[in-house]
């Protein structure tokens, strides 16, 4: 058995840090999860940097990547809007996100429309990634629960999911953004979404605010889910999701699926070299617990 995990920490972890990184510091991440074996990593965001500073040079770092490794893994950035797509297209980037709610609250207050005003948003631009063969990943927050509306029915995740797939993207990742999830939970929503994405499409993104991440995911893969979000050293959180703690951390995945003999094709020394580079950048302790047991 495999899994395959998607690597967020130099975007989604890195624009939830106070400390804002250089480009070469923000490249020596990347490489270093390169190096780790990693088959797809998120490395930028094509956002405002007056709304998201921490992605600020985007387009220049996803240029030098995609540079640097020619025939590497699947790197990947998120798109906003019609304008970031065109810096996108600039970019050379052949994997692109987008992003919605389950919860339409926290939809306005993450990107500022409804969760109609953003599929609309994405008819202004999808059409011409796919013209351009591009790889679409859609993320859905909120869909566990949500800090403004509480809980989160599961018609609405499977709505959106739904709405995604008419889209014609090609993966769906769905998010736990404030860490609510618990197993049962997940064992329910899970065999849903399976009837109605498909295990080859679905990905589950887990935050580790109330320590059930690693659980759920364990729930998830005995459904059949194979494909995981985390984040080196377990960077992030969510600032529109006060409270929310970090990504799954990467190193604690993969040394859960090392000794359960699951397959990931990352190198759990190196995973941590890069988790502990960038925890020395960002200047403060990383949440995961693995990397805490290694001196």
């Amino acid at each position: 058995m495999s899994v395959r995990i998607f690597e967020v920490g130099p975007r989604d972890g890195l624009q939830n840090e106070s400390k804002n990184l250089s480009i070469d510091a923000r490249f020596e991440f990347i490489k270093r999860l390169v190096e780790a074996g990693h088959s797809d990593i998120e490395i930028g965001a094509f956002v405002s940097p007056k709304w998201i500073p921490q992605m600020e040079g985007s387009l220049s770092l996803i240029k030098k990547v995609l540079a640097a490794y020619i025939d590497g893994p699947r790197f990947w950035a998120l798109v906003p809007n019609a304008k970031g797509f065109e810096d996108s297209l600039e970019s050379g980037i052949k994997n692109i996100a987008v992003f919605t709610a389950a919860s339409e609250t926290f939809n306005l207050k993450n990107i500022n429309t409804s969760i109609d005003g953003s599929f609309e948003r994405f008819n202004e631009f999808l059409p011409q990634a796919k013209k351009a063969k591009m790889r679409i990943r859609g993320y859905v927050s909120t869909c566990f629960g949500c800090p403004y509306e509480g809980k989160v029915e599961e018609r609405a995740v499977l709505k959106v999911a739904e709405r995604l797939l008419k889209l014609g993207v090609h993966e769906i990742s769905i998010g736990d953004t404030i860490g609510v999830a618990n197993p049962k939970q997940v064992n329910a929503l899970v065999k849903k979404l399976l009837k109605l994405v498909g295990p080859k499409k679905l990905a589950l993104h887990f935050h580790d605010t109330r320590g059930l991440a690693l659980t759920n995911i364990y729930e998830s893969l005995e459904q059949g889910v194979n494909m995981f979000d985390s984040s080196a050293g377990g960077l992030g959180g969510c600032p529109y999701a006060p409270g929310a703690a970090g990504n799954v951390a990467t190193d604690d995945l993969v040394y859960m699926l090392r000794e359960m003999k699951i397959k990931t094709g990352i190198d759990l020394d190196r995973q941590v070299g890069a988790s502990k580079f960038i925890q020395s950048e960002v200047d403060r302790e990383l949440p995961s617990r693995f990397l805490k047991s290694r001196p």
